[in-house]
Order: C-alpha cells, then structure tokens, then sequence
C-alpha cells in the first residue's frame, strides 16, 4: 500500500472520528508499527498545514482528532450559531477547575472551595460527559466522588491532566488580578 493511500485512510478516520483515535489503532488498521503510524499521522498534519487547508491533525486525550484552526472558530460560530449552544457558566468552569485539580472530589468539597451550593452545576456537568463519578469516599455517608472524564480533555484541546497549568501558577494570576482590581478601584 503506498504512503499517499496510508495518509488518506488516516484522514478519513480521523475526520469520521468523534473520539481520539489512538495510535495503536491506527497502526493495526494499516498494519503498522506504532511508531511508522506516529510518522504517518505527523506527515498528514505536515501535508494539512503546508496546503493551507482549515483542518488540522491535533494531539487530544492520548489519542489524534480532526478539527479546524483556532483562527477560523468566529467564522464557524458565526455559520452554525443556531446549533452551537451551552457555553459553560463560569460556576461550571470553577466546579471542573476543583474537580480537574483535586479529583477525586466530594460536593461537599467543591462546595466548599466555591463557597456555594453546586449540586445543579455537578449535574450538568454529569450530563455533558465532562465529569463523571469515580467511586465514594468511605467515611460516613459514603459520599460521591467526582474525577474529570476523556471529554474534558476534548473539551479543552488537552492531551492529559499535564497540560494543565500548575495550580501554584493560576493561584498567582488570582492574586495579581485581585490587586488589580483593588488597585483600580474595581473591587
């Protein structure tokens, strides 16, 4: 089978691909190595980029996915605004931020790093596959425990819980925009 017909299965799979297509699976369809099928996968993302085309080959969740350019998503937003819905609430986003960096997480956990209620958020967020519940918390109560899933790291372009920024740094930004905003006046 030449190189050009392996590039072109390659992309069809990961273009007919909702999830991360892993490596392995890719070499075992076309009979490769693991690593001949990391070569082929890198040679299409060179091809995508170099033609200049608005779909990329990007590395998300262990495995490889189809997508657009970052510089084109207003475009597309704009051509499919009916259908694009559910941005996350900042509440969602500070739920899976604790979740993502202290999982596994209780409610009562969450909640009380965010200082209110977030059963309805927690839900929400059950329901869009963002995060899901890894187990309980022996103690008493037995309380839910809460871990990010594959889809979070979708979600945000993440190959892994590494890609996230070391919490020390975030908990720094917090701060500086705080005396910002004390500074100006706009606390």
């Amino acid at each position: 089978m030449s190189r050009e017909l392996q590039k072109k299965i390659v992309e069809a799979v990961l273009f007919i691909s909702e999830e991360p297509v892993k490596q392995e699976r890719i070499a075992s369809v076309l009979q490769l190595t693991a690593e001949e099928a990391e070569d082929l996968v890198e040679e299409l993302r060179e091809d995508l980029a170099d033609a200049g085309r608005g779909l990329q080959v990007f590395a998300v969740a262990g495995g490889y996915q189809m997508g657009t350019l970052p510089e084109i998503a207003p475009y597309l937003e704009k051509a499919f605004s009916e259908e694009v819905s559910g941005n996350l609430s900042n509440a969602a986003l500070e739920a899976l931020a604790i979740v993502a960096y202290k999982q596994p997480v209780t409610r009562i956990e969450i909640e009380s790093i965010r200082g209110v209620r977030s059963e309805h958020v927690l839900e929400n967020l059950l329901k869009r596959r963002l995060i899901r519940i890894s187990g309980r918390k022996e103690g008493p109560g037995r309380p839910l425990l809460y871990s990010i899933t594959p889809d979070f790291l979708k979600y945000f372009g993440l190959k892994g819980l590494d890609d996230l920024p070391p919490l020390e740094s975030v908990e720094k930004e917090e701060q500086e925009e705080k005396v910002e905003k004390s500074v100006s006046g706009e606390d």
